[in-house]
This record gives structure tokens, C-alpha cells and sequence, in this order.
């Protein structure tokens, strides 16, 4: 009697996911590649999700998932946490889009003024409507203000998928992530490796640098100290990018949690509670650049310009006031960081148990998975892995996730066994 093939991660996916599949063979006559987000590219297909609550996720085909995609970060309250969809059910019936100020939008500014260390004292806000105008956004002003044009900026470090944001982007770190970048904005940013102090130093040589931008995802006090005192030494411009680390690693981000204030903070995701939203904020005078004077020379040529149609649009704002005012309540980065610390712990159990190389890594809320040494890497390898643990109802973001405030112990119990499970199909396909 011959024993049957157990079926490969992809053949699986293929047999749980028909209607997927077959909503992806309608999105390919769609959209370049079926997808709206590179972040959604996978293979065979990607899953279509039908809706979501608390940690957790449904697809077409009936499927549930613990959901670590997380909004793509945004959802540190989880999926229709019932403060903001409160919120947004009462706002959409007021009207989605005025044309106008309102008051919300002032209550929203003083919750960033509250949290945001470098807004405090006396800072400013300016709203857009994601976190690459706000990264863009902070660039400009720098520029404005120091009259300079190079931004030096950390290689690897995402800031969104402005021209600017894909230089140094991903090696060979000379080349933008994309195609269709001019020169000229290749020439006005400076990549450099990140944790150096002397290729700093470096860069700020020339006396050219507006800015400085950054994640500070795996960083130090000690370094991001270096860092401050150098850029305020050289007149330049510090920008904390906290478009992910806002609100999640502290109620004040990451330079609350490490101790130190940059000139200008960029936020989006968590700031808008879900919804499209993003801010550039911190030191009153660098963001007087935006200010309006009756002075016809600085309204042409000094001001940094700021429209937008959907900057604080009532519904972001009605989100974003109700998430701040749960957020800022350190218990929910508390348990967020909690229950990521016991996942990391399992997940590494298992990569020991199984003889695999790899490590369960990432800070707070953020989970990374590496694996050492695999047979299969790239693309392919984050499209296996995402499968694989599909199959055991978890939905991760390319190799890791985030965890918000709702996920719980039956989560943990669930992601560890799917996780294990994972492993042993990995290594089965010869993909570990």
C-alpha cells in the first residue's frame, strides 16, 4: 500500500483558499499584480479578508486567523476597538469631510502636545494624511529652516515611498528602491550605516545636512544621545520617524522609552487609531515655517506650503482623539509588550526543540523572526513562512508582526503551536 504525499504548504493554501484564489484571478485584470500594497503580494495568492475583531480576522473562505499584520501596525487596540468605532459611527453621521476647521481636530493636536515629548513645552502640530507625507513633510521643514538641502537618513530604514524615502532603502544602498527616482534627489539624501557614530560624524562634515532622519527600532540611549549631540553641535535638524514606535513603545513612543527628544517627530498608524492620518510636530520654530504672515516676500518664498484634502478630516480625528485616550494609558503598552514577550519565548522554545537556527527577537510589541542559515531566502522564504503559519490560523506581516493590547493567552497558545507546526513543514520542504 503506498502512503500518501502529505500536501506541500503552497498545494494546502490552494485547497483552503478556492475563493481567494479565485477573488485573486479577478484582481489580476485589476491591478498591477492583483494587489494594493506591496505589503499584500503573496503566492500563490493572497488571503481576502471579509472582517475583523479584536485580534483576530475572517477570510472569504471562512477561515480565522490571529492577526499580527495589525493594520500594518496601526492597530495597537486591536480591530473595532468599541471606544473608536464608537467614535467613527457617531462622526460619519455628523458628515465625513467639512471643507473646514472643527473641534476636533484641536482636541486631537492637544493629545500629540500631551504625549509627544518633543511637542511639549510649547511645540507645534500640523496633521496630514499619512506617515510618508509626514516623513515628507519633515524633510521639507528642515530644509526650510536650515537652508540647507542634504538629509542624511539610516540605510534600511523605511519612511515610506516618497522619492526621497527610497534612497538607501535596500542594497546595493547607492540605487533607490524604485525605479523612476530623479538624480537630484538621489544627490540630496546620505545614507549611512546605523549604531555608527564616525560615519555620522562623517556625513555631517561637509556642513551641507538640513536633517537627520530615523527609526529607532534596536537602538540605544547611548547611541541616540550621540546622535542628539552631534546634530545639535552641527545646527541640524533631528527627526525621530515614530510612525510604527508612536504610541507603542511608551504612551510618548520611543523617545519616551529611550530618553531622548528629538527637533521634529512624524506619526501616523496608532495616531489616527486605524484610520488615514499622519503629523509632523515638535519645536515651535521650525515649525513656524508653516506659519501664515502678512509679509508678501515670506508667503512666496520663505513659507513651507501645507495643503492637503484630507489633513484632520473629522472621522481620522474622532478615531484619533478616542485611541490617544486610551493609549496614553502605559498599562495598554504594558500588556501589548507582555504577551509579545511570551510568544518570543515559545517561539524560541520551539526553534530549540526542533534543531533549527533562528531566534524570536524584536522590542515591546514588535516581533522579528531570523532565521540562520536557511536554504531558501528572499521573497520566497517570507512567502513560505507566512503560509505555513496561515495554515495553523495566523496571520503574520513578511517575518514577524505586531501585538496589540487585546491579544491574549489563547493567541499565544495558538501562534507557539502554529509556529511549531511551521517549523516542522519548513523543514520537511527543505526550507530550514
Amino acid at each position: 500500500m503506498t502512503q500518501s504525499r502529505q500536501a506541500t504548504i503552497g498545494e494546502e493554501l490552494e485547497i483552503r483558499h478556492t475563493k481567494s484564489a479565485e477573488l485573486y484571478k479577478q484582481a489580476l485584470d485589476v491591478f498591477p499584480s492583483g494587489v494594493t500594497h506591496d505589503g499584500r503580494y503573496m503566492r500563490p495568492f493572497p488571503i481576502y479578508v471579509t472582517h475583523a475583531r479584536g485580534s483576530r480576522k475572517w477570510d472569504v473562505d471562512g477561515n480565522e486567523y490571529v492577526d499580527y499584520f495589525g493594520g500594518h501596525g496601526a492597530l495597537l487596540l486591536g480591530h473595532c476597538h468599541p471606544e473608536v468605532t464608537e467614535a467613527v459611527s457617531e462622526q460619519v453621521q455628523k458628515g465625513s469631510h467639512y471643507g473646514a476647521s472643527h473641534a476636533l481636530e484641536i482636541e486631537w493636536g492637544k493629545l500629540v502636545q500631551e504625549l509627544v515629548p518633543s511637542t511639549r513645552d510649547g511645540g507645534k502640530v500640523k496633521f496630514v494624511a499619512s506617515g510618508t507625507e509626514a516623513t515628507l513633510m519633515s524633510l521639507r521643514l528642515a530644509r526650510a529652516f536650515t537652508g540647507k538641502e542634504v538629509i542624511v537618513k539610516m540605510r534600511g530604514h523605511f519612511h515610506g515611498w516618497h522619492d526621497y524615502a527610497t534612497v538607501g532603502m535596500s542594497e546595493p544602498w547607492d540605487a533607490p528602491s524604485s525605479n523612476g527616482v530623479p538624480l537630484g534627489v538621489r544627490q540630496s539624501m546620505r545614507a549611512i550605516p546605523s549604531n555608527d557614530i564616525a560615519a555620522l560624524e562623517a556625513a555631517l562634515a561637509p556642513g551641507d545636512v538640513a536633517g537627520v532622519i530615523m527609526l529607532l527600532n534596536g537602538l540605544s540611549t547611548a547611541y541616540l544621545e550621540q546622535v542628539r549631540e552631534l546634530t545639535r553641535k552641527n545646527g541640524v535638524a533631528l527627526i525621530f520617524d515614530e510612525v510604527v514606535t508612536g504610541f507603542r513603545y511608551a504612551p510618548g513612543g520611543a523617545q519616551e522609552y529611550f530618553g531622548v527628544i528629538p527637533d521634529l517627530s512624524t506619526h501616523a498608524k496608532i495616531l489616527a487609531g486605524g484610520y488615514p492620518g499622519g503629523s509632523v510636530s515638535g519645536r515651535a520654530d521650525i515649525m513656524g515655517m508653516l506659519d501664515h504672515r502678512d509679509d508678501a516676500n515670506w508667503q512666496r518664498y520663505q513659507r513651507v506650503s501645507h495643503p492637503g484634502t484630507f489633513n484632520a478630516n473629522p472621522v481620522s480625528a474622532a478615531a484619533g482623539v478616542a485611541c490617544l485616550n486610551v493609549v496614553k494609558d502605559p498599562a495598554i503598552q504594558k500588556r501589548a509588550t507582555g504577551i509579545a514577550d511570551k510568544i518570543r519565548a515559545g517561539m524560541n522554545d520551539a526553534f530549540e526543540r526542533r534543531g533549527i537556527g533562528g531566534e524570536a527577537s524584536g522590542e515591546v510589541s514588535i516581533l522579528s523572526i531570523a532565521f540562520h542559515n536557511p536554504k531558501v531566502t528572499g521573497r520566497e522564504l517570507i512567502w513560505r513562512f507566512r503560509g505555513a503559519m496561515q495554515l495553523g490560523g495566523v496571520d503574520f506581516s513578511y517575518l514577524g508582526g505586531v501585538v496589540s493590547a487585546v491579544h491574549d493567552e489563547r493567541d499565544v497558545d495558538q501562534t507557539v503551536t502554529a509556529f511549531d507546526q511551521a517549523l516542522e513543514r519548513l523543514q520537511a520542504e527543505g526550507v530550514v
